[in-house]
């Protein structure tokens, strides 16, 4: 399955490729002949790029699960002033141009906050891309607690999708939106919540736990 997102960059590559296909026939011509195999690969590594697999959870329903394919980069301990305003717990997922970009809901609940705040392109392995980089923040309240996360831009990264309203029910694993070309995530738990993902561990959007609430 192909994310929606993703089609007309398909298209369009796709409709280029034929093109140099065609001249490089008619005039065989050896630069045209290079240009055609390096428009080949992008047209091949668009329909990677914008896989969208199939995923479902049937865990625990205290489970959070990860919102992002990718490796964790940062755990640490932090004060959220946003929507948790409190102690926190933040875990940073790091999405290289080679993870499926297709973002997941981490648990089940009411979207109660989003905001978008635009902002810098810094290299998304920088931990101050938190704070300067432009962003999509959302809210989500539970039976068990809120939690706050992050979609970030990176230096390639300039396009963030996110399809929420306010006010919507939203249930886990469910997409939700993509950040086009690879950037990072950033979760803030509450300080009650049980991590379950160490430094480096990769995740897999909407099945890897990465932490549990404590009723």
């Amino acid at each position: 399955m192909i994310a929606r997102e993703g089609v007309p960059i398909i298209l369009w590559t796709g409709v280029i490729f034929l093109i140099f296909v065609i001249l490089t026939f008619i005039f065989r011509n050896m630069a045209l002949w290079i240009l055609t195999g390096i428009l080949f690969t992008v047209f091949v590594f668009h329909f990677f790029f914008f896989r969208d697999p199939e995923r479902s959870f049937e865990g625990p329903e205290t489970a959070i699960v990860s919102p992002a394919d990718g490796k964790v980069i940062l755990i640490e301990d932090v004060e959220e002033p946003i929507y948790i305003k409190g102690p926190a717990k933040k875990i940073s997922i790091f999405m290289s141009i080679f993870n499926c970009h297709v973002n997941r809901i981490p648990v089940t609940g009411t979207v109660e906050f989003l905001k978008h705040k635009s902002g810098k392109f810094l290299n998304a392995m920088n931990h101050r891309t938190g704070e300067e980089n432009e962003q999509q923040m959302i809210g989500i309240s539970t039976k068990y607690g809120e939690i706050f996360f992050k979609q970030i831009a990176g230096l390639i990264a300039r396009r963030i999708v996110c399809k929420l309203e306010p006010g919507q029910k939203v249930q886990r694993s469910q997409r939700f939106g993509m950040i086009k070309y690879g950037s990072r995530l950033d979760v803030f738990l509450p300080a009650n919540v049980t991590i379950k993902v160490q430094l480096n561990q990769k995740t897999v959007a909407g099945e890897t736990i990465i932490g549990e609430f404590n009723p």
